[in-house]
């Protein structure tokens, strides 16, 4: 936003530097080229009058004399011509003075009384010569025309020294409005980006996320203080609730395992029969509240978890893990195996998160893979996307197409599986450590049949 900012501001400097600087510019060579008209003609004034006093062979070679001296000093050429065209006396180099275009007509205009009242503005690149036509006497006894090409180079000199000093005063000019341009885009947009920081951390579950910036415009300081008191509520609001989740569940533990323990005491003191099943599912069914109770209380606490995203060591991590988790996996029947990078594949998350998914992805994998399967850990690292990954794939039966999309729900069972132990809560509470830390936890379908769920992780020093 602030380069878009930045680039219409100074677009906009540019254009009135440039609206400011060409009519200056073009005044300036305007009034030169006046300058040199009013100089030059008051010259060809004074040949004409020479002209016009001419009488006898001596007048003659006073004017022949005085143009020979003025074509020496200025490099002009000077033609004194009678009234039928012919020529008196001339001076200089240019010997088709009157032959050209412009000096012809400047000619015809001198013999019928006109002077010459306008000249073509003089730029840095021409003309290089200027054409001044003066009549010999007035009114009807115009009796000749004195007809001068003078050279520019002085004038265009000046020119050029003055735009160039004008071009050097628009740049300074143009630099500093764009110094303050961009001074005024930092100031107006830094208490924006700060929002916009803000928004996208408290949307990443960092409840603790504020705009700190106490800069830019008063409309903007107070939208930053609204901002703070609402992230405030939602925090206390949301807090409130994980509170009261957190009390329930730790507050119902308590008489839950007095009441388990009561159920075992008097297993022993219970007749054969059907009161001993129904009691036997009534102890089942208090074991099974009582770890849905601690999924409850481990998801409180992930949720209310107020630890920064890290470096760790993924590769390390998911070692350990399968490695503790080898005798679980034998003594269930199934095969378990790891494949990556050595350790030092680090990854940006919330401390331990990759060890704490992966037990959640791996606990789930013996409970629902049957006797015989397998599962295959792998650790991935995508240079591309910026991410580490961590599959976990297995040959179980897997999980139809359309129920895939809410193993990660909380509570979520799917119906092939209501009888298995559990609460349902392991991959909700897996995706609430990952979100946590800026990663993310993907399921799908592997082949030919099975379950594959991938950990992302930022890399490190990767930002979001």
């Amino acid at each position: 936003m602030r380069r878009r900012l930045l680039a219409v501001l100074t677009v906009l400097m540019g254009v009135a530097a440039l609206l400011l600087s060409l009519p200056l510019a073009d005044a300036y060579a305007r009034g030169r080229t006046e300058h040199l008209l009013l100089q030059r003609r008051s010259e060809a004034v004074r040949f004409a009058d020479l002209a016009d006093r001419v009488r006898t062979g001596a007048d003659r070679a006073e004017l022949s004399a005085e143009i020979d001296r003025y074509a020496q000093v200025y490099g002009a050429s000077v033609v004194v011509v009678d009234t039928a065209g012919s020529t008196v006396t001339r001076a200089g180099t240019d010997r088709s003075v009157s032959a050209a275009p412009e000096g012809a007509q400047a000619l015809r205009r001198a013999l019928t009384g006109r002077s010459t009242d306008r000249l073509a503005t003089v730029h840095p690149w021409g003309p290089r010569t200027a054409v001044i036509a003066e009549p010999v006497g007035r009114d009807e006894r115009v009796s000749g025309a004195v007809l001068m090409a003078v050279p520019t180079a002085a004038a265009r000199r000046d020119v050029g020294v003055r735009w160039s000093l004008i071009a050097a005063g628009a740049a300074a000019a143009f630099t500093a409005a764009a110094l303050v341009a961009a001074g005024t885009a930092r100031w107006l947009l830094r208490p924006v980006l700060d929002l916009d920081r803000a928004v996208e951390r408290l949307a990443a579950g960092s409840l603790q996320a504020r705009a700190v910036s106490a800069t830019g415009p008063p409309e903007l300081r107070r939208l930053r203080l609204h901002f703070n008191a609402m992230a405030q509520a939602m925090a206390d609001s949301l807090g409130r609730q994980r509170d009261f989740v957190a009390d329930a569940s730790h507050q119902l533990r308590n008489p839950l395992a007095t009441l388990v323990l009561q159920l075992e005491n008097i297993e022993p003191h219970l007749p054969a029969g059907p009161g001993r099943a129904e009691h036997s599912r009534a102890l089942d069914e208090a074991e099974r509240l009582e770890e849905l109770l601690d999924g409850l209380l481990a998801l409180a606490r992930v949720e209310a978890a107020v630890a920064e995203p890290a470096d760790q060591d993924v590769a390390r991590a998911v070692r350990e893990r399968v490695r503790a988790w080898s005798g679980v996996f034998e003594a269930a029947g199934l095969t378990l195996t790891a494949t990556g990078p050595a350790d030092g594949l680090r990854a940006r998350a919330l401390p331990d998160a990759a060890g704490r998914v992966l037990d959640a992805l791996l606990d789930n994998a013996v409970k629902f893979v049957p006797y015989g399967g397998r599962v295959e850990v792998q650790v991935l690292e995508h240079r591309d996307e910026g991410c580490v990954r961590v599959r976990v794939a297995d040959d179980g039966p897997g999980v139809p197409q359309d129920q895939l999309g809410l193993l990660l729900r909380r509570f979520a069972r799917s119906p092939g599986h209501q009888n298995v132990p559990g609460s349902g809560l392991g991959l909700a509470i897996a995706d609430e450590i990952a979100r946590a830390g800026g990663g993310l936890l993907r399921v799908g379908a592997n082949a030919p049949h099975g379950l594959v769920v991938e950990l992302r992780m930022p890399s490190a020093g990767a930002r979001p």
